[in-house]
Formats: C-alpha cells, sequence, structure tokens
C-alpha cells in the first residue's frame, strides 16, 4: 500500500506540474503572437478580420497566406519556379529569369512565415496534450491515493483450514 500511496502522491504532483507547465505554454505563445498584432484577412475562410491569439485563428491565417502567395505566383511553388528561373537563364532572359526570381523570394517569404504559425498551432496541440495528461496523471494519482487495503476474511481462512 506504501508503494501505491507513494506513486498516488508522485502521479498528483506530476500532474499538476503537466498541467501548469501546459497553460504557461499556451499563455506565453497566446502572447506572442499578440504582441506581432497580425489580424487575418477577410477573404480567409474563417475568423476574417480577427487578430491571430489562438491555434485556430493562427491556422486559418497561414492557409490565407499560402492563397495569396499561390495566386501571386499563378499557382506555381518554390520549386517550380526555381527551374523556370533556371530555364529563362539558360535562354539568355534575365528579364524573365529576375521576373520568376522576384515570385521565388515572394513564395518563400511565405512559406518561412507560414512555418512560423504552424509552429505555433503545434505548440498549442502540445500544451493541450500536455494539459490533457496532466489531469490524467492527477486522476490516477487520486485513484492510487484512494486505495483501501484489503481486509482477510478470517472466518473463510479458518473454515478453509479446519475442513
Amino acid at each position: 500500500m506504501k508503494v501505491a500511496k507513494t506513486v498516488g502522491i508522485l502521479s498528483i504532483i506530476a500532474g499538476i506540474v503537466m498541467v501548469i507547465a501546459g497553460a504557461v505554454t499556451w499563455g506565453m505563445v497566446s502572447s506572442q503572437l499578440a504582441a506581432e498584432r497580425i489580424t487575418v484577412p477577410q477573404d480567409a475562410k474563417a475568423f476574417g478580420g480577427e487578430e491571430v491569439r489562438g491555434p485556430l485563428t493562427a491556422y486559418y491565417q497561414a492557409d490565407i497566406i499560402n492563397t495569396h502567395a499561390l495566386d501571386s505566383t499563378e499557382g506555381m511553388t518554390y520549386a517550380e519556379l526555381g527551374a523556370e528561373v533556371r530555364k529563362a537563364q539558360e535562354a539568355g532572359d534575365e528579364e524573365l529569369a529576375a521576373e520568376f526570381q522576384q515570385k521565388r523570394t515572394t513564395i518563400m517569404n511565405a512559406s518561412f512565415l507560414r512555418a512560423s504559425l504552424f509552429t505555433s498551432v503545434v505548440s498549442y496541440g502540445i500544451a493541450a496534450l500536455v494539459i490533457g495528461l496532466g489531469v490524467m496523471f492527477g486522476l490516477i494519482g487520486w485513484a492510487l491515493m484512494s486505495l483501501k487495503p484489503a481486509v482477510a476474511d478470517v472466518r473463510a481462512d479458518h473454515a478453509h483450514a479446519t475442513v
């Protein structure tokens, strides 16, 4: 029983630490996103006009950045634009190569912004996971602390011994 109580206490402590750590992480990511003062554009699939302060607004901001970036490159990706730059250079058309390179730089910057926003989304997910696990650890610890020692039925043992 001592082992169960010790593990129960440790589980409760671990659960409390995990809930606090997850909440602090959630709050820290939220405050950092809010400090950037990013507003989701009106043409986003959701949350248009709202400030990026949480996982959903960060996700939809990243999504609309990709939409705008692909619109500006006629749907061409970073890799595809790189191939077009090389083709234009090989053909001796430096003006076209510069145009493709400018579009490539735009899509590259969009990609960096999206990666940063997706990092925030993943951080929120991990924070939520840690909070959930903390609650589970706490409940398991509480259950272990609630265990009572088994009471032997002396009459049953005595009856079995005398038969």
